[in-house]
Formats: C-alpha cells, structure tokens, sequence
C-alpha cells in the first residue's frame, strides 16, 4: 500500500515510516504540517494517510481539519487519524461523512505494532477502525442516553469489539462466547439502533456512528 504519513514529531514520524516500509508498505512521503500533508496527497494519491491530529502552527485541530479535507477532495485516499488523549468531536466529527476508509486510534496503540497494522490494513482496505478506549470512554459520558441504557453489558461488549473492526469470529474468540451468540448480540444492537436490515453491508460501523453521535449530542 502506498502511504502518506503526517507528524511533526520526528522520532515518531520517523519510527512510523520504517515500521511500516519493513511489512512491505510504500512510503511515498513523511510530513510535519497539514499544507505539506494536502499537497503530498494530491501529488501522490496515496492509499492511506496516517495523520496527527495535532499539527502546527497552533497545534489544535490542523490535522482534522486536514483528514476532513482529504475525505471530501480525494475519496479514494483513506485516512487514519493518531489523537494522544480521547477528543469525542474528532471522532465524531470525522465519521460524519462517508464512513469508509476512516480510522480513529490514540497514539498509545500504535505502542502496539500488531494493532497499529491491523488498523492500517483494514482502514487501507476500505474498512473503519476506531479505538477502544473511544468507544470505553464515550460509553461511559452516554449513559444517559435512553437508547445506549437499553443496551445489555454485554451488547456494549460486542458494540466495542465491533469498532475496532472485529468480525464475528473474532469477537467470539475474544469474550469467550459461540459465534452464533454474537451474531444474536449484533441482530439486537442492530435492532435498539433503529438499522433497517436493508442497509447490512455498512451497519457494523453504523452501529458505532450511531453511538458516537448519541453521545456527542449528550454533551460527551
């Protein structure tokens, strides 16, 4: 996969694009601010773009509103956004448009390099990763939300395992329980999120937008 990265942080930056050049990905450019970002992008057109969040000159939201522009100008690009703390308007923000290809992860993942390529795989691959401790979090400032109350602590289990792009299969290994058991679980959520049947193919991830919505809107 050809890769933009951005981070103006050099050892990071840096420690980045060797990881990812060691498992076979094309680095086509490294970057430290949001213009340099959006121009890289447009020459090279890459597959994905791992973006800080937090850029100069203000270091705020540049790399955001850096994602969002890429998202609308080059769809074909998808964009993996790195957050050193749990900013719900990011993600929200950044789920608000088309939801594939989009990935969501705190920089302390990518401690984890078996994590950080598997997001890198699915959000290149067109799917939608968001990271745990997100969803823990926003979990925890929606529970006054009547719909989220409606869900089992187990569903907010499946719920999680799902934003971070777990399939079935994977989700049962990880709590312990039958395939058949989380696809039960997914009919429900599914169900007390008001997604119509007809819209299979992307309601894994609906799910997660709906949930990340209701919570903003409660005043996550």
């Amino acid at each position: 996969m050809r890769l933009v990265i951005a981070e103006d942080a050099v050892l990071l930056r840096d420690g980045l694009a060797r990881l990812l050049a060691e498992k076979g990905h094309e680095v086509v450019a490294t970057v430290a601010d949001p213009d340099s970002l959006l121009r890289a992008v447009a020459e090279h057109r890459p597959g994905l773009a791992v973006v800080d969040i937090r850029m100069p000159p203000s270091f705020t939201d540049e790399g955001l509103r850096a994602a969002l522009a890429i998202r609308r100008d080059h769809p074909g690009t998808a964009v993996l956004v790195l957050s050193q703390y749990v900013v719900d308007r990011y993600a929200t923000e950044l789920l608000a448009g088309d939801i594939r290809g989009v990935g969501y992860l705190l920089k302390d993942r990518v401690a984890d390099t078996g994590d950080f390529l598997d997001a890198v795989a699915q959000v290149g691959g067109g799917g939608t990763v968001i990271d745990p401790e997100v969803v823990r979090q926003l979990f925890s400032r929606g529970r006054r939300d009547p719909v989220l109350r409606t869900l089992t602590d187990r569903e907010r289990q499946v719920l999680t395992s799902m934003a971070e792009g777990r399939s079935n299969a994977s989700v049962a290994r990880r709590l312990h329980i039958s395939e058949g058991s989380v696809e039960k679980h997914v009919a429900s959520i599914f169900g007390k999120l008001g997604l119509a049947a007809d819209r299979d193919t992307h309601r894994r991830v609906l799910a997660v937008v709906a949930f990340l919505r209701e919570s903003d809107e409660d005043g996550g």
